[in-house]
């Protein structure tokens, strides 16, 4: 006890003798020079400004100490000051480090010094310091591995969380066709029509850019609408996952509650998918907004960001794809409901993380009523009437539309996927587990399909790479028909396994004849209305997908294929994969854009964009010297 207080008497002496010499100095300071004096960021100074004295002693990093002798007063070659002088011309002045030495004759002569040496930063600076540079060591750790290169900024965080969302929301997907499968006893028709009605609101997308954009909720254009969409999307998977509270008496007995019942769920997924494509929207929205901020100060910035959207959204899918089927073996398809519903209120949470001014009455007053083709610049707003103008005339283009066609027809082929899916659950006796690890090892091979274009396929042309993929997909969707003629089990190959390898496969293949039509549909856009016309061709692509679900839902339902009878369904898959070939016939509609490849694309944009840009300094220094 008695040696702690000693100890503590002692650090008080110490301290007293720190905080004299730092007195001591600042007066001698202030009587005899006009150079100032900053201890750890905080300036005493006549004319420095605090802010300007704290971003000094952070980029100079010094130590600032004066050396003494023992019990004696500091002598002109002993004592000396690290200071900071202003050079006179503002606060980014080159700043320049010197020292000062005061004659002895001015010092007192009753002041007495308890150390050899005092520091004028603590302890307390020094791990204020260490936090600071940990901090920056963590937070670029971060940027150069998770974030691809981005800074970390809660930005960048929040536009990351939503693209992760909404891959993440695969959870509920196979609770989805559980629960109209098995609880609400839909057969495969029925299932296959309402799986095209569920993506409807994705054929719509670019109506949420024209609202985003030209009609602002509560001053903002992108954090309410996300706002808006993450509480609505957790009431439709709260509504479905806690079977409406109560409000319906959810039997399947009794033809009337039944049809009440499977109306409000269909209702409920409907608003949940729109809910998605909303999010989708905006959060896209931003990307190219922030994108084309940085193309002047941090181009890299652009592809970095790209990556890391569909990197979240990738990530999300992969955990969702093995959890979705796992988490069924042991809960309710309402209870993943229940907690999914989690997902979508995460976005309407972290949507208050994007940096966003909120707009004034005048401004949103000119966004709605403008007719012209660009507004107010700093709000970068554009006209929804001269959008839809814009949008019409770049479609008119035969340029446009007819790969735009091409798309649609590549897409809406039909498909039997719901009947696959009966047969696989009650002819197969797959259970939720093996189905979601199917798509996981599916998400996993779509993930190679990408590498696999961007290292070997981006030289070849577009139209080289949809004729051979659709050629060789044919023979290899065939295989359905081993599967459902059990063959596999003559040679030996368990269907588990053969289920597997084919949909990998099948992935692969799915992916890199993806990848293409998205490259398309950018390359035809052209300047002014880019975003508009980009979704709406990614909605053409996605009514297309409707059509061919729903075209598929048709020949289940006329070839008699039920939940307990299969004997045309190698008929339908046979029909199914012959019609993917007849776009082929139309493959002359991308002569025009289609016959080169992507990296030829590039390499013309790039020379395009030095020939632009020698021009415009050319005329420059023609109009100076002029």
């Amino acid at each position: 006890m008695c040696e702690r207080g000693r100890e503590g008497q002692r650090d008080r002496r110490e301290n007293m003798a720190t905080i004299f010499t730092i007195l001591f100095n600042v007066i001698v300071l202030l009587q005899s020079t006009d150079i100032y004096y900053v201890v750890h960021g905080f300036s005493l100074s006549k004319k420095l400004s605090s802010t300007t004295s704290r971003s000094v002693a952070k980029n100079t990093h010094k130590k600032m100490t004066t050396t003494t002798r023992s019990g004696r007063y500091p002598s002109p070659s002993s004592s000396r000051l690290f200071l900071i002088e202003n050079t006179g011309s503002g606060e980014d002045d080159l700043l320049v480090s010197t020292s000062f030495q005061k004659n002895e004759t001015n010092i007192p002569s009753d002041i007495s010094y308890y150390s050899q040496k005092t520091t004028i930063m603590t302890k307390a600076d020094d791990d204020d310091d260490k936090e600071v540079s940990k901090s920056s060591s963590i937070r670029e750790t971060l940027k150069n591995t998770i974030f691809l290169g981005v800074d970390p900024t809660p930005d960048v965080i929040a536009i990351a969380t939503i693209y992760f969302v909404e891959g993440a929301l695969g959870l509920a997907r196979l609770a989805q066709t559980f629960l109209l499968k098995d609880e609400l006893h839909l057969g495969p028709a029925e299932l296959s029509a309402l799986s095209g009605i569920f993506t409807l609101p994705w054929t719509i997308k670019p109506l949420y850019g024209f609202l985003s954009d030209g009609f602002p909720l509560f001053g903002y254009r992108r954090r309410s609408y996300l706002v808006l969409a993450g509480l609505t999307g957790c009431f439709s998977y709260s509504a479905v996952g806690n079977s409406f509270w109560g409000l319906l008496d959810n039997t399947s007995s009794g033809g009337g509650d039944a049809t009440m019942t499977l109306s409000y769920t269909v209702a409920a997924l409907v608003l949940s998918s729109a809910c998605i494509a909303v999010s989708d929207v905006v959060a896209d929205g931003i990307v190219v907004q922030k994108t084309r901020e940085s193309a002047k100060t941090d181009p890299s910035l652009a592809g970095g960001l790209q990556s890391l959207c569909w990197g979240s959204a990738a990530v999300g899918g992969l955990l969702s794809a093995y959890f979705s089927g796992s988490l069924l073996e042991t809960m309710k398809p309402q209870d993943i409901f229940s907690l999914t519903a989690i997902l979508p209120l995460l976005v309407a949470c972290i949507a208050l993380l994007i940096d966003e001014e909120p707009l004034s009455k005048s401004n949103i007053n000119e966004i709605e009523s403008a007719s012209t083709n660009t507004l107010d610049n700093s709000n970068d707003s554009v006209g929804v009437r001269s959008q839809i103008d814009g949008l019409w005339s770049a479609i008119k283009q035969p340029a446009i539309y007819k790969p735009a066609l091409f798309i649609f027809l590549w897409q809406s082929t039909p498909t039997s996927e719901g009947a696959m899916l009966f047969f696989m659950t009650e002819d197969l006796g797959f259970g939720p587990e093996i189905l979601g690890r199917v798509r996981l090892f599916g998400s996993i091979a779509s993930l190679f399909g990408v590498v696999l274009y961007n290292t070997y396929l981006k030289t070849k042309s577009i139209k080289d790479i949809l004729f051979w993929s659709s050629i060789i997909s044919f023979p290899l969707g065939l295989l359905d028909l081993v599967l459902i003629t059990h063959a596999n089990r003559l040679i030996g190959i368990p269907d588990t396994w053969f289920v597997f390898g084919d949909d990998v496969v099948l992935s692969v293949l799915g992916e890199i004849a993806f990848l293409p039509t998205l490259v398309l549909a950018a390359r035809i856009c052209p300047i002014g209305v880019e975003a508009v016309l980009f979704a709406t061709l990614m909605s053409i692509n996605n009514g297309a997908g409707t059509v061919g679900t729903e075209v598929g839902a048709l020949l289940t339902k006329s070839l008699g294929i039920t939940e307990s009878n299969f004997e045309n369904l190698g008929l339908l898959s046979f029909i199914c994969n012959l019609t993917s070939l007849y776009p082929l016939l139309f493959i002359g509609w991308l002569d025009e854009v289609g016959s080169i490849s992507e990296q030829e694309f590039e390499e013309q944009e790039a020379l395009a964009a030095v020939a632009e840009s020698e021009a415009l300094e050319s005329t420059a220094i023609d109009t100076e010297a002029t």
